[in-house]
């Protein structure tokens, strides 16, 4: 294989477990390669240092797949990678059966996801490396899950910084593209073809479950950007009285309706609007719930948009916290990697400030189970959420 040698002036990200080498660390590349190819990784003094693939049009020059020279990179490789992923899950969520089954970097395969739902696997390949490789990707798919299909989501506009065009559609058998999952006790329906991402967030299942102390039998709740109702459902299944839910796609609307039917769930009433403008009028008009809940999408990009987001996080998080009746609870949360954990706690004090509130943080958490996080890899810690007793401020 080529070698890549990295220069002697850079921060030892890699030494640290990071699985990314980026073209500013390198200091040159001996022999020939082709892009996707595999290369041996080598400080500057010459020590052998890790295995990964190549691809000089990305900013990400090469992705690590082993720092174990032992390692030969095969097809068999690919199969046991996969395997242990799917292990995992095994072992920290007994018996689950939809779930994120493989999460790129944090599972040591970069560039490549993959998203069970029942009998089926969605996948998205993210990088070159995994696309030049990905019949051995396939062949470990069938192996370790022996699926009844495969659908490609490669619908990302991420692929295309790595050369590679974007796709979707059936890459192994066929299935329905609607289907139904349960999790949590909860049951919804999933759209692969066309939902976000590769379908369902499954990165927030620990917290929704978290849900579960604060609903009692007279708990009414707010769900805002309840895209297609996961927190609603789950406070309707512990027992809460009623619950709004507030979306500003008339489709996600229509999905969670079709959910909460689903479930049996009577007790809800959904709104198509502006959550930052349902949020306003609700102070005006002087509402409260004894749970509220704020799960916007990612409002930050890019670290120059942070500033922006902290001042759209701060709006709703003001006019929700608002909302909450004194001595219940204020659930929030941000997906946005650029906001990082301190700058979302500070946010939410100030907005408590503004709000005349008093906040007892009783959970903190970031993504569950199914989404691992490498320490050394800062990018993978990007989801903050949070429950919040609030009482008012006399």
């Amino acid at each position: 294989m080529a070698k890549v040698i990295l220069k002697r002036q850079r921060k030892k990200r890699l030494e640290q477990g990071h699985p990314w080498i980026f073209q500013s660390e390198v200091d040159r590349i001996e022999g020939d390669i082709t892009p996707g190819d595999f290369v041996d990784v080598y400080n500057h003094q010459g020590y052998w240092l890790a295995k990964g693939y190549i691809n000089p049009a990305s900013q990400i020059i090469v992705r690590v797949l082993t720092q174990n020279p032992d390692d030969e990179l095969d097809e068999r490789f690919f199969i046991e990678r996969i395997r242990r992923a799917w292990a995992y899950r095994e072992r920290m969520l007994p018996g689950v059966r939809s779930c994120r089954a493989v999460y790129g970097e944090a599972d040591f395969l970069p560039g490549l996801i993959v998203d069970k739902y029942e009998d089926v696997l969605v996948v998205q390949i993210l990088a070159l490396g995994m696309e030049v490789h990905k019949e051995w990707i396939l062949r470990g798919l069938l192996d370790v899950f022996a699926p009844r299909a495969i659908y490609l989501r490669n619908d990302v506009s991420v692929r295309e910084l790595e050369g590679l065009k974007q796709e979707k559609g059936f890459w192994y058998g066929e299935a329905e593209t609607e289907m139904e999952i349960e999790e949590n006790g909860v049951k919804y329906i999933v759209d692969i073809e066309n939902g976000q991402k590769t379908g369902f967030f499954f990165d927030q299942r620990q917290n929704r479950a978290a849900l579960r102390p604060l609903i009692g039998p007279e708990t009414t709740v707010l769900d805002c950007f309840t895209h297609t109702g996961s927190f609603m459902l789950n406070a309707c299944l512990y027992g809460a009285k009623h619950a709004t839910a507030v979306d500003i796609s008339e489709h996600a609307i229509e999905t969670a309706k079709r959910n909460a039917a689903l479930n049996g769930f009577t007790n809800v009433e959904f709104v198509v609007a502006n959550a930052f403008d349902y949020l306003r009028e609700a102070v005006r008009s002087g509402k409260q719930w004894d749970v509220v809940i704020i799960d916007p999408p990612a409002f930050a990009k890019s670290a120059h948009a942070v500033p922006k987001a902290l001042r759209g996080y701060k709006d709703i998080n003001l006019n929700g916290l608002k909302l909450v009746k004194d001595g219940g609870f204020f659930v929030t949360s941000s997906c946005s990697y650029h906001v990082r954990p301190h700058m979302f706690q500070e946010m939410i004090a100030d907005a408590a400030f503004d709000a005349k509130k008093v906040l007892r943080q009783v959970y903190w958490n970031g993504a569950g189970y199914d989404h691992p996080k490498l320490l050394a890899a800062n990018e993978g810690d990007y989801l903050k959420f949070a429950i919040y007793e609030v009482h008012s401020r006399r």
